[in-house]
């Protein structure tokens, strides 16, 4: 921990109100003791949290407490059954915090909240440094200088803008942002410091020397063939001597114009990257221009429309008015079911119902079953791949036995409930995947529990996957091929070894196409290992879905978000929501070092859960619908502007619970068909077609 000086800007204490409550039931209140809190980074301090009635008694209610990520960590994040909590806070970051507490209730709209304020003041700034400078450089080029802040607690800090400086203006000049500007062969003094007069004897040092440059000519290339929008075109650009000698070491910056085919020529949009990777946005002409030392060279590319438009065509719809619908999931029938295809979906905020339909007839999808269980939300549904044995989640449960519940589903007419597992999953499950014959329950938002279910009447918790990152939460979990994918918020995609997919002829190539199953194996259920991570600067990742791309061969996660700026309008107000997000491409063929290359977003919408097959992504998008989308080829870029978009669905139902407000949950393409659930208005299925292709 650093040691204070005297020159630390000083600890601000805020006092607020600490009892205010979610709803207009003004029958419990959080108390703190103490109740603000005032702590240097790696300090520690033990607060007492209780959740009282307005008699000053302890209410008998348990709550859930979470720190701010990477920031402020709280042990234990659940208080005892009789309202209380001896919590020990430590905090790793500078600022302004809070210690949030919130009651467990089966409605989440009447939830009791309260929080603690936490001050803690920015350390001293103890040195800037550069980042790897080069020694030698040459004439005429531009290079980027990175530096390196740290604090007195040894963190790097991007609040504080360094200042950037050249011995001889003449020879290379600096910009504000740390671009170098050579202009003429000598030596240079460069030095980083600090905006701050407080910090005038913080500065760091290298010497450039800069040479003659040799280069007399750039070589631009690139593969003849025929390009449409979304296409990434690789342009290959060196530089030479006058006798055609390449000079590897030259920097060459890449640059492009472009002039769509539409209205009055307005400039067409693209992306062209450090590396020479160009995709356009736009149909039209682009020249794509690369240069070094004064010299330049350019290549034009005419690029067309992607022309993959297909229409969404509804097949069959079952409406559901009365509740909220959640989660679904489509499966074969076994044994005398066998030809025959089945559904089940969730309810959000209801009665803790779950619907079982045949939909063997996309046309004419009906509802076979109920199972009712004690829950105010059945968020997530799964069935397992042997279509035996169903897993539903339970949140807002009565009684607070949150969990899950296992199900015979062999014959969905007469689904039979097998067991419940509820221990140490007070706060609720929102989420659940099945695999090998174990649950991955995700649990309180905190970590996922592993519970083996090979004897679906005796499930039992085998073993926790949980962050040890201060602050942390998880929101979903996705199971394949022995590898789980979780999504975390800020945390944002774990990538875990829980057994990999064990190697047979049969499986020969999905491993060898595969980077993460080269290396899975060594991890199990009873332990699992972290193979990667990635995390999410915006803290809103709430889905991961992987897929080995079937015309590149690269192998991604996407990571979608999920972010209510205006809250949930639809269930408080029976106002449609109004959301926002997106997904991120993940390129994991390098898995130790995940890269994001490319995003697809609908303006002014909301992403939720997906699905891949094949080289197709089937995406819910809330108020923006069902949206299907070609991600074959390399990817880059924002694939919407790409029109990369085969089509979409807006399930706006006159008698939906909120009337004509699309709302879609999530998606599952199925034998030709693609299955959707609308919040507002239950379960659909549409079929791709050709545009013009007329309804029946």
């Amino acid at each position: 921990m650093y040691k204070a000086k005297l020159n630390i800007i000083s600890t601000i204490i805020v006092f607020v109100n600490i009892n205010l409550t979610a709803n207009d039931d003004d029958s419990l209140y959080f108390q703190f003791e103490p109740d603000s809190v005032n702590l240097e980074i790696g300090d520690s301090i033990n607060v007492k949290v209780s959740l009282l009635s307005r008699d000053g008694s302890l209410s008998k209610n348990q709550f859930l407490l979470t720190g701010e990520w990477l920031s402020v960590e709280v042990k234990p994040w659940i208080s005892n059954p009789d309202g209380i909590a001896n919590v020990r806070l430590k905090v790793f970051k500078s600022g302004s915090f809070n210690l949030n507490a919130s009651n467990i209730t089966n409605d989440r709209f009447k939830r009791i909240r309260g929080s603690l304020p936490i001050s803690v003041p920015a350390p001293p700034i103890e040195k800037v440094e550069f980042i790897d400078p080069p020694n030698t450089a040459y004439e005429g080029t531009r290079i980027k200088f990175l530096v390196k802040i740290l604090d007195q607690a040894g963190i790097i800090r991007n609040d504080v803008e360094p200042i950037f400086n050249s011995s001889n203006k003449t020879i290379a000049k600096f910009d504000e942002f740390g671009n170098l500007s050579i202009n003429q062969r000598g030596r240079v003094q460069l030095t980083v410091s600090i905006n701050n007069q407080s910090y005038n004897n913080i500065f760091s040092n290298t010497e450039l020397r800069i040479l003659r440059n040799p280069v007399r000519k750039i070589e631009l290339s690139m593969n003849e063939g025929s390009y449409r929008t979304g296409d990434v075109i690789t342009f290959n650009a060196k530089a030479e001597t006058a006798s055609g000698r390449e000079i590897t070491d030259v920097p060459i910056e890449f640059s492009f114009t472009g002039r769509a085919n539409y209205g009055i020529g307005l400039p067409a949009s693209g992306l062209v990257t450090p590396e020479g990777k160009f995709v356009a946005e736009n149909p039209g002409e682009y020249t794509i221009y690369a240069t070094s030392s004064g010299f330049t060279s350019s290549l034009t590319v005419k690029i067309k429309p992607r022309n993959i438009k297909k229409r969404a065509k509804l097949i069959g719809h079952g409406l559901i008015t009365d509740v909220f619908t959640s989660d679904l999931w489509v499966w074969q029938g076994v044994d005398e079911f066998s030809d025959r295809d089945f559904a089940v979906t969730g309810t959000w905020e209801a009665n803790g119902e779950a619907y079982f339909w045949e939909v063997t007839d996309p046309s004419n999808l009906v509802i076979i079953d109920t199972v009712t269980v004690d829950a105010r939300t059945v968020n997530d549904v799964k069935i397992s791949a042997d279509g035996r044995i169903g897993v539903i989640t339970r949140e807002g449960a009565s009684s607070r036995k949150n969990g899950v519940v296992i199900l015979d589903v062999s014959d969905p007419y007469n689904v039979k409930i097998l067991s419940e597992f509820n221990d140490g999953l007070t706060g609720g499950v929102h989420n659940a995947f099945i695999y090998d014959n174990h649950v991955y329950a995700v649990n309180n938002g905190r970590k996922y529990d592993i519970i083996n279910i090979s004897d679906p009447t005796n499930p039992w918790r085998v073993n926790s996957y949980e962050l040890k990152t201060p602050g942390h939460s998880i929101h979903d979990v996705w199971i394949e091929n022995g590898v789980a994918y979780s999504s975390n918020w800020s945390d944002g995609v774990h990538v875990v070894d829980i057994g990999g997919l064990q190697f047979s002829e049969e499986n020969r190539y999905t491993i060898m196409n595969n980077p993460i199953l080269q290396s899975a194996g060594k991890g199990s259920t009873r332990n699992p290992i972290l193979m990667t991570s990635k995390s999410d600067t915006t803290g809103r990742n709430h889905a991961a879905f992987p897929f080995l791309s079937q015309s590149t061969g690269n192998f991604y996660v996407i990571a979608g978000d999920e972010h209510f700026p205006f809250g949930l309008g639809e269930i408080q107000n029976k106002e449609p929501a109004n959301p926002r997000g997106g997904y991120h491409f993940l390129n994991i063929n390098n898995y130790k070092k995940p890269v994001e290359e490319a995003v697809y977003q609908v303006p002014e919408a909301g992403s939720h859960n997906l699905w891949v097959h094949g080289d197709t992504l089937y995406t819910a998008f809330y108020q923006g619908g069902l949206r299907v989308v070609d991600i074959s080829g390399e990817l880059l870029g924002d694939l919407y502007k790409q029109g990369r978009e085969i089509a979409f669905y807006l399930s706006n139902h006159p008698e939906g619970r909120i009337p004509n407000a699309t709302m879609v949950w999530g998606p599952h393409p199925y034998k030709n068909h693609i299955f959707f659930t609308d919040m507002n208005s239950g379960l659909y299925a549409v079929k791709l077609v050709d545009y013009d292709e007329k309804d029946d």
